[in-house]
């Protein structure tokens, strides 16, 4: 796997020394996101590539400029992207099964990686029966901007994906979340509205009212504030589905993710990141002997919660001390065909 990274989002410095790539995945800040795209296309005409716009990083983040990720051999890929996916999703799915027909996936050793501009978990449950009938795995991100591209082409309403075989080895995907149930207080979720994200109650009473008594805060900016550290969270068997807050609405909270009426949430408490990157980097080394790459999205949370620790290159350089490791900062991450949210994400490459 080859990386390379520019602060100046000057493509041809970031893409020194990378010859004969069989697909590129990068990002790049805003301002520099379109012409990036001409730029990348210019260098390897006709080579697959996927992007978006965001924070890159390997051992330590890039907050302005584009970073490139590419494999150069040991892979079969195939390209493709899913327009109007805030509206139909599945209108092209029929693409990207053919994608997976023209790779000929394999048990244990195929992936997709995909950057979308929204609508994401409508897009994953779209993709769920592609996923279990040729054992897929998944991961991927909500990018910024609205703005997707692939193979040098822009999208504002799409999402593009790589669907990528390992010739020499298997994949695994791994989802890392710091978060873990403070007290297992249950809490009964009604007066909900799914369009909007919107929990009016929380056991019959308002939802505003309930969470600042539990975390005990007493104004709107508090509860903002408050949901780094404490997000409400989804029990679903032993796994934690994070459900964190981004606004106040009247005496209800507008969630990142959609609540439904009689969903059991609890709320959660912050474990210490490193301790927590250290499992992850020890769950991964039982499973690889050998690895290739690692390609990793951690969300905006993350990224806040960690540089406000003042630890967020040191985790990064924890999890690139696997091997080569890359990534982005994302707004919603993918995990297989789950949507998921103050997470990391990552897939494996042997």
């Amino acid at each position: 796997m080859f990386y390379g990274k520019n602060p100046q989002c000057n493509v041809s410095d970031a893409v020194r020394g990378l010859s004969s790539p069989r697909l590129i995945v990068f990002t790049c800040s805003e301002d520099g996101f379109d012409k990036a795209v001409a730029d990348i296309e210019k260098a390897y005409p006709g080579v697959p590539s996927i992007g978006c716009i965001g924070m890159g990083y390997d051992s330590a983040i890039q907050e302005k400029g584009v970073s490139v990720m590419a494999f150069s051999e040991g892979v079969t890929v195939a390209t493709g992207v899913l327009e109007g996916v805030s509206t139909m999703p599945a209108r092209h799915i029929a693409r990207l099964e053919k994608d997976l027909e023209k790779v000929r996936p394999g048990k244990d050793n195929t992936a997709i990686i995909d950057f979308c501009t929204g609508n994401d978990a409508a897009v994953l449950t779209t993709l769920r029966g592609l996923v279990d009938k040729y054992n897929l795995q998944v991961m991927g991100a909500t990018g910024d901007a609205g703005k997707v591209s692939c193979n040098g082409k822009i999208y504002n309403d799409g999402m593009v994906y790589a669907v990528v075989r390992n010739e020499g080895g298997k994949v695994k995907t791994y989802k890392e979340n710091i978060y873990v149930p403070k007290d297992n207080t249950q809490l009964i979720a009604s007066k909900t509205d799914k369009s909007k994200y919107y929990l009016g109650e929380l056991n019959g009473r308002s939802a505003k009212q309930v969470y600042m008594e539990l975390t005990h805060t007493s104004s709107d900016k508090e509860i903002i504030a408050q949901t780094f550290k404490n997000p409400l969270g989804k029990m679903i068997g032993n796994d934690v589905c994070i459900m964190s807050i981004k606004d106040v609405a009247g005496s209800g909270l507008i969630l990142y993710r959609q609540a439904n009426d009689s969903d059991i949430l609890t709320l959660l408490e912050m474990r210490d990141p490193m301790e927590v990157a250290q499992t992850t980097v020890d769950k991964i080394k039982a499973d690889f002997h050998h690895i290739s790459g690692i390609y990793s999205v951690n969300c905006i949370f993350r990224y806040l919660v960690l540089k406000e620790r003042g630890e967020l290159n040191g985790y990064l350089s924890k999890i690139a001390s696997l091997g080569t490791s890359c990534g982005l900062i994302g707004f919603g991450e993918h995990y297989n065909a789950q949507f998921v949210n103050q997470t990391m994400t990552c897939v494996v490459f042997e």
